[in-house]
């Protein structure tokens, strides 16, 4: 049941109680119950909105910033996260495997904001190596969500 509720709250976090109930043969008491315990165990962290930026008149920049980093002793790279999340600008932080150590996503108003995010904030922080920026220049799909889907003509050309 936990997994079934978790994939339709993933798909759609304003969950219809009623429609889970009927789709799941569940009680909604029972669903409600289910995810307030979840919701306690921090299995759901937190209910986000898609938003399309680009639909709005708000400039909004989105950035991956590649970081390198000397692990500290007995420490790993649990606590450099800790200091790179706490930052106010940071959305995500992952541990990643490869030629870099932590992708860091972030969204700002300008790629100028960004830059002096990395130069004045990241940058100097003692275990960073090095990094690299890369600028999110259009989103097409995002969590699942496609953007802007084409819409092809699929009647066929008729010549006199």
């Amino acid at each position: 049941m936990r997994k079934q509720i978790l994939s339709m709250l993933e798909k759609n976090s304003r969950l219809d109680l009623k429609e889970a109930s009927i789709l799941l043969g569940i009680s909604e008491a029972d669903i409600a119950n289910e995810i307030s315990q979840m919701e306690k165990e921090k299995v759901i962290c937190g209910y986000h909105t898609l938003i399309n930026w680009d639909k709005t008149g708000e400039e909004k920049v989105t950035a991956l910033i590649e970081v390198k980093v000397t692990p500290q002793r007995g420490l790993g790279f649990d606590k450099i996260a800790e200091r790179i999340y706490k930052f106010s600008e940071v959305s995500s932080v992952y541990l990643m495997s490869g030629g870099f150590d932590f992708t860091v996503i972030i969204e700002e108003k300008t790629m100028r904001e960004v830059a002096q995010f990395v130069s004045d904030k990241l940058a100097p922080l003692e275990a960073i190596q090095s990094t690299a920026t890369h600028f999110v220049l259009k989103k097409y799909k995002d969590y699942g969500t496609i953007f802007e889907e084409t819409v092809r003509d699929e009647r066929m050309l008729v010549t006199p």
